[in-house]
């Protein structure tokens, strides 16, 4: 019995170093760590058999072109994995995720196009990834934003055209970072990255490698070296008129709006309207230039300059008017807040209550790099309506609005 003992006793000792597969070649470091040694050895997929106590996995110069879903469930444990040197064209959903532990990882020279990029969300302690050399075309804006210990990340020779704006926040701990031998087009999408570069401590690979592939004018020039001229972020005025002398024309008022914007690339406009009933958003306009509506199921006229028009405000349509600048450097937004009032005039009560009010004229409200922030914040807008018994004209004048009466009056030219 004693014997028998024994001999269970060595072979729970010797356990994790003879559960090896026959490819491998498995040691004890003086660390205490586990390596598997795989490399080199013609492998078209992760080997079966390894030891749950595997802390280094060496996979690297082998023939492995898939990564299925739980291919490293055997070797929970491990926190370096070298993949480096295979064919990987495809990784399934989940075939890192369960590697809580892993603080390196090397996917480098292989043919991935896409990676299940919410796999690192679990990968918290991961120090080095090495990307480099594959065939990624992009990659998501909180790719790495779970990775708090990166220190170092490598994407360079790969088919990166552009990267969202926020790509390496939330990267406390980053130092180096290799972006070179990538064909970024540099549209304004990538000023960002110029910016971020100048500013950052990370130590980035000069730019004379991190060039641009497109537009023709920039095409060999390094990303850091965009001119600044080129891209400028939007700036945004509002104005807004609410006493047109429409009376004579139809039973109501029209709430004009009109938001003038500046930048490079030019910005596009599009409005957010939110009262208590419903929240509206129009991306574009609108009225066609030939003053045609284009179908929609709210009331509010866009037009192509800039300007908004809502025929007939009512006590419905109150509530606070959004004008959004978007270009690809970034986007700016200014607002005005606007109150219908009755028949009589409470303006002398409401401009003593708020100087910045404003009512029956024009005004308006600007927000850009410029701005005088003590001047910020939105402007309220009091329109009143006109009493039904007030307006002027024969009797049978039609009290419908027409568009093309309503273009006149706005000043908008239907060529343009």
């Amino acid at each position: 019995m004693r014997s028998l003992l024994c001999c269970l006793g060595l072979a729970m000792l010797l356990g994790p170093c003879l559960s090896c597969p026959r490819a491998c070649s498995c040691s004890t470091k003086k660390n205490g760590r586990l390596l598997a040694e795989c490399a080199y050895k013609d492998l078209q997929e992760v080997p079966m058999g390894l030891s749950s106590k595997v802390t280094i996995l060496t996979l690297s110069a082998n023939r492995i072109s898939r990564l299925g879903q739980g291919a490293f469930a055997e070797v929970p444990e491990v926190q370096s994995l070298w993949l480096g040197y295979n064919q990987i064209g495809g990784v399934e959903p989940g075939a890192f995720a369960s590697l809580v532990h892993l603080k390196n990882l090397d996917l480098s020279h292989n043919k991935m196009a896409d990676f299940p990029w919410q796999d690192l969300r679990n990968l918290s302690g991961l120090q080095i990834l090495k990307m480099n050399n594959n065939r990624l075309v992009g990659l998501p804006r909180d790719a790495f934003h779970s990775l708090k210990d990166l220190r170092s990340l490598w994407l360079n020779d790969n088919e990166l055209t552009t990267l969202a704006e926020g790509t390496f926040d939330n990267l406390p701990s980053l130092s180096q970072l290799q972006l070179f031998n990538n064909p970024f087009n540099c549209s304004c999408k990538v000023f960002w990255l110029k910016k971020w570069s100048e500013n950052t401590s990370v130590s980035v690979t000069k730019g004379g490698s991190t060039l641009c592939a497109a537009p023709g004018r920039l095409k060999g020039r390094a990303v850091t070296d965009i001119p600044d001229h080129h891209c400028i972020a939007p700036s945004a005025q509002l104005t807004y008129l609410s006493n047109l002398d429409n009376a004579v024309t139809y039973d109501g008022l029209t709430l004009t709006l009109h938001c003038s914007v500046a930048g490079s690339p030019p910005p596009e406009i599009r409005w957010k309207i939110q009262t208590s009933a419903r929240h509206v958003e129009i991306s574009g306009p609108n009225v066609a230039r030939d003053g045609s509506v284009k179908q929609s199921p709210e009331r509010f006229l866009v037009f192509k300059n800039g300007t908004m028009a809502i025929p007939k405000f009512g006590k419905e349509d109150e509530g606070i008017y959004t004008c959004l600048a978007v270009n690809d450097v970034g986007a700016r937004d200014v607002s005005v807040n606007v109150a219908l009032a009755g028949s009589k005039n409470p303006a002398e009560d409401l401009l003593r209550d708020d100087p910045q009010a404003s009512h029956l004229g024009g005004g308006r409200c600007y927000k850009g790099d410029e701005m005088d922030p003590s001047g910020a914040g939105e402007k309220l807008v009091i329109v009143y309506h006109m009493p039904r018994g007030s307006k002027s004209g024969a009797e049978g004048a039609a009290p419908q609005l027409r568009l093309e009466t309503l273009l006149l009056a706005l000043g908008v030219s239907l060529c343009c």
